[in-house]
């Protein structure tokens, strides 16, 4: 939970911890995992994770083909799975931040209860592909990576709109910070997801040589960039703690 008045009939916090060190160590996970699971497919399954039906030479593993090989899908598995909850923490603590700064202004009320709805299923989308692979059931993981990319398109889109307000009648330079790096990682990111898709359609039509390579360059960007717009939270939450409190002995609730 985060840090605020004393409740009563509660002992004093077994765990603190600051806000910001909960986003990074959560966007941490699935980074260094992504990065892990590329090297060890690059490394020693470069064959097998390079290999499409077009039979022409490629140069990296897409993110798909480095997480569906053993060890690569047990590291993904354990990184995403355990960033997953303070994943659905963080955007408890959004929604409770926008509840509060537009209880006035139905507009926006409203378009932060769609971008809790995105947060949950761009989660949920991101797990139901990690842990259903390719190699396991294709459709369901396809379906997996199409909720994960529209829900994260559409999240960024309406929180760079909410912190368009929020940055108008803000004077807090932090604000205003977090605000133009949200529009530059959405940016990045709409023009990284189609140059993927470009890449994506060439190599299957056509069957170019490096047509795969570049898409999986752009997959990897879409995913980076996504990582960054959440890391913005930085600023958003600096000032807060999470803390975890145990009922106190003796109390009947």
């Amino acid at each position: 939970m985060l840090q605020g008045p004393h409740v009563l009939g509660y002992d004093k916090p077994l765990i603190r911890l600051s806000f910001t060190s909960c986003v990074v160590g959560t966007v941490s996970l699935p980074l260094l995992g992504l990065i892990t699971c590329i090297f060890i497919s690059s490394v020693f399954h470069f064959q097998d994770s390079t290999d499409t039906h077009c039979k022409v030479t490629n140069y990296l593993p897409s993110i798909s083909a480095s997480i569906s090989l053993s060890p690569e899908c047990h590291i993904w598995r354990f990184c995403i799975g355990l960033h997953s909850a303070p994943r659905f923490l963080v955007a408890v603590a959004y929604f409770n931040f926008y509840k509060g700064r537009f209880s006035t202004r139905f507009l926006e009320w409203l378009l932060s209860c769609l971008n809790f709805m995105c947060a949950i299923t761009e989660n949920f989308g991101l797990l139901l592909l990690t842990y259903v692979s390719s190699n396991e059931t294709y459709l369901v993981h396809k379906e997996g990576f199409v909720l994960f990319i529209a829900s994260s398109v559409i999240h960024m889109v309406l929180t760079c709109r909410l912190w368009l307000v929020i940055k108008k009648y803000s004077l807090i330079p932090e604000d205003v910070k977090s605000f133009h790096w949200k529009i530059r990682c959405l940016i990045l990111n709409i023009a990284f997801c189609c140059l993927a898709a470009y890449f994506y359609w060439k190599h299957n039509m056509y069957c170019e040589q490096g047509s795969y390579t570049f898409f999986a360059l752009f997959e990897y960007c879409v995913v980076f960039s996504n990582m960054a717009f959440h890391l913005t939270a930085f600023w958003d939450f600096k000032s807060r703690e999470m803390v975890v409190i145990s009922p106190e002995e003796g109390k009947d609730f």
